[in-house]
């Protein structure tokens, strides 16, 4: 399940998020996920009192990290926080729509929250962004990207 709060004017296609957070979280169907946008004051805020970074950023990921069951319930998988003033400028820059954009950003969030970490790992968290991203038919641009990072 996907919850959302969007503390932006960005439209979202709230369809297209919920399909991949399902095609991703296979494994953890009845997990719940966060989804914050806001703005880059917001999202600087946080990466600064919970990653030490000073900046804005395009997505932050807060995985929950273990998976005990309380009663019936699972934990929730964790929160992904989005800057709507970087899904503008990126879907201006690559050309493509701020909802393909924010389906991007999306997909890198969820993957963080499923434990991928393309910053220690051998390739697999950017295989299987490619992998998503050719299964909903989005741009190349985040490839790219984290390819020359």
């Amino acid at each position: 399940m996907l919850n959302i709060e969007n503390l932006t004017t960005l439209t979202i296609d709230e369809k297209l998020l919920e399909e991949i957070s399902k095609r991703l979280a296979i494994d953890a169907p009845s997990r719940e996920v966060d989804l914050t946008l806001c703005d880059n004051q917001t999202i600087q805020h946080y990466n600064k009192t919970y990653r030490g970074n000073d900046k804005a950023t395009d997505v932050l990921s807060f995985p929950i990290e273990n998976d005990i069951i309380q009663g019936s319930e699972e934990m929730p998988l964790g929160s992904i926080v989005i800057s709507a003033d970087f899904v503008r400028q990126k879907a201006q820059e690559f050309s493509h729509s701020q909802s393909d954009e924010l389906a991007l950003l999306f997909i890198h969030g969820m993957l963080h929250l499923l434990g991928f970490n393309h910053e220690t790992d051998n390739g697999e968290m950017r295989e299987k962004e490619e992998e998503t991203i050719h299964a909903f038919h989005l741009p190349q641009s985040l490839i790219i990207r984290t390819e020359e990072n």
